[in-house]
């Protein structure tokens, strides 16, 4: 198997949606990814800090919606200072899985960001992406032979135990039953006509 390509960037994305009560559900997701998540061991801003901004414009918002004096200036204060702290966040995360491209996909889908696509470059490598039913993930790998079998194995205690996938001929697999909001690390070794070879670096991918 080839394995001297380099792995194509992978770029993270924030949409920032318009709507506060949107804006409050994405920080939502967020925080809910980046809060003990192994990839980020000292993310900047913390997630004191976005919990922060986030539970300040929560009580903003509150007060606008119920005209308080003075609410509606402060609310669109509050919503600034959480859109920058967002911003920031993103561009950590994208230092993140710079400095490990390899895993680059996994680092950004675990921290809640959406993995923007590469239109120069379609080779992911070893990913995971989202079926189309809910609770669905797709697993890829690059192929390692013509005639290849792959083993495939998940974690969803942080890597400390795995459990089998079935066996496929092909170099991807899907799992179904997954809880959203979920972080879940995949890792597959393949068999070729001389054995078995080691298992991969596992890569963490947030259910949604």
């Amino acid at each position: 198997m080839t394995i001297n390509q380099k792995p194509a960037r992978a770029l993270a994305a924030l949409k920032l949606p318009r709507k506060i009560g949107d804006l409050i559900n994405l920080a939502q997701v967020i925080l809910k990814a980046m809060t003990g998540n192994p990839n980020f061991p000292n993310p900047q801003p913390t997630v004191a800090a976005m919990t922060t901004g986030l539970n300040e414009l929560v009580a903003a918002e509150a007060g606008a919606l119920v005209r308080t004096k003075g609410a509606v200036a402060l609310r669109n204060s509050k919503k600034l200072a959480l859109v920058t702290l967002l911003e920031e966040w993103r561009t950590c995360v994208q230092s993140t899985a710079d400095a490990n491209p390899e895993n680059g996909p996994g680092i950004i889908q675990s921290s809640g960001a959406t993995l923007r696509k590469n239109p120069q470059r379609k080779n992911l490598g070893f990913h995971a992406k989202m079926g189309t039913v809910p609770g669905t993930v797709k697993v890829v790998a690059p192929a390692a032979a013509r005639r290849a079998s792959y083993d495939w194995q998940y974690s969803i205690d942080g890597g400390k135990t795995w459990v089998d996938m079935p066996t496929t001929l092909q170099s991807r697999t899907s799992v179904t039953g997954m809880t959203s909001l979920s972080t879940v690390q995949f890792r597959y070794r393949s068999v070729i006509k001389t054995g078995a070879g080691e298992w991969s670096q596992p890569i963490s991918f947030l259910v949604m």
